[in-house]
C-alpha cells in the first residue's frame, strides 16, 4: 500500500542537531527519536515503506523564512517523486501577502505555521492578513492545541475557519495536540482536514479511531512528526488502529490524493 506522511519536519545538516534539541526543549525535554536531516527522513521513509510526505520546517522570527524556504525547495528538487514542499511564514514579515505570492508562485504545496513555537495568536489580525492570499489556494498545515498555551485552540481555529470558509485548513495532532478529546468535542463538522501526528503514542488504538472517525475518515491524514518519532515505530502504532482496510487506504494514501492529486 503506498502511504503519504503529510507531517515532516527536515533542517540543514548545519543547523538540524540544534534544531531537533530546541523542539525537545520546548516540548518539555521530549526525546526526539531521529537527527531531522533530509537524508535521515528518506532512509526512514524508506524503511517504513513511505511513499511520498509533506516536508517543512517552522520560521520562528521573520528573516528565517527566505531561507528555510530555499532549502525546502531545494529538498524538494532533490527528491521530486517522494516530496511535496511546504513553506515556512511569518506574520512579522515586511509583505507577507506578497511573500505569500511567491510562495505560491514557486511552486509550493502548502504552507505550515506553528503557532506556538512562532508566537502568535492562530487568529490575530496580522495573521489572518497572511493567510488570506492563501484561501482557496494552498492547504495551511498547523500545529493545533497545547494544554499549556491558548494560540492555537479550537476557539481560535473556528474564528480563522469563519474568516476564510474557502481556506483548506489541516489541524495537526488530530486537532488538538495533548487536548485531543477537547478538539474531538469542539472540532467535529468544521470545515477541517486533521493529520494523526503525535497523538497515536498516546491514546488508546480505540479512542484514536474514535477520534478520527468523529471528523470523518475522508477528512483523516497520515503524519509522523519525523523526527520526534521515527516512521517505523509511528507506522506500527497506526497498524494498531481498529480500522476497516478501507479506512487504513484512505487515511494512509487516498485522502491525500484528494487533496494534493497525485503529482
Amino acid at each position: 500500500m503506498n502511504i503519504f506522511d503529510v507531517h515532516v519536519h527536515i533542517f540543514p545538516d548545519a543547523i538540524a542537531e540544534r534544531a531537533v534539541n530546541a523542539i525537545g526543549s520546548f516540548y518539555e525535554h521530549f526525546n526526539m527519536e531521529c537527527d531531522g536531516r533530509l537524508e535521515t527522513a528518506i532512509r526512514a521513509m524508506d524503511e517504513a515503506g513511505i511513499t511520498r510526505c509533506a516536508a517543512h520546517s517552522v520560521a520562528t522570527t521573520a528573516h528565517q523564512v527566505d531561507s528555510i524556504n530555499g532549502f525546502i525547495l531545494d529538498a524538494w528538487r532533490r527528491y521530486p517523486q517522494r516530496i511535496l514542499p511546504f513553506a515556512a511564514m511569518h506574520p512579522a514579515l515586511p509583505d507577507p501577502r506578497a511573500t505569500a505570492e511567491g510562495v505560491i508562485a514557486a511552486g509550493f504545496r502548502g504552507v505550515k505555521l506553528h503557532p506556538e513555537i512562532q508566537g502568535f495568536d492562530i487568529d490575530a489580525p496580522e495573521v489572518l492578513d497572511m493567510l488570506a492570499p492563501f484561501e482557496g489556494r494552498l492547504p495551511v498545515l498547523v500545529h493545533c492545541g497545547d494544554y499549556r498555551m491558548d494560540n492555537s485552540s479550537p476557539t481560535r481555529l473556528k474564528r480563522v475557519l469563519r474568516t476564510f470558509p474557502r481556506l483548506t485548513l489541516i489541524c495537526a495532532h488530530l486537532g488538538g495536540w495533548q487536548v485531543w478529546r477537547q478538539a474531538a468535542r469542539e472540532l467535529p463538522g468544521e470545515n477541517i482536514w486533521v493529520d494523526s501526528s503525535s497523538a497515536l503514542f498516546a491514546l488508546s488504538p480505540d479512542e484514536a479511531a474514535r477520534i478520527m472517525r468523529s471528523y470523518g475518515i475522508d477528512r483523516v491524514l497520515y503524519g509522523t512528526d519525523f523526527p520526534m518519532w521515527h516512521p517505523v515505530g509511528e507506522l506500527r502504532r497506526f497498524d494498531a488502529l481498529p480500522l476497516t482496510e478501507d479506512e487504513r487506504e484512505k487515511v494512509l494514501w487516498g485522502n491525500h490524493l484528494a487533496l494534493f492529486g497525485d503529482a
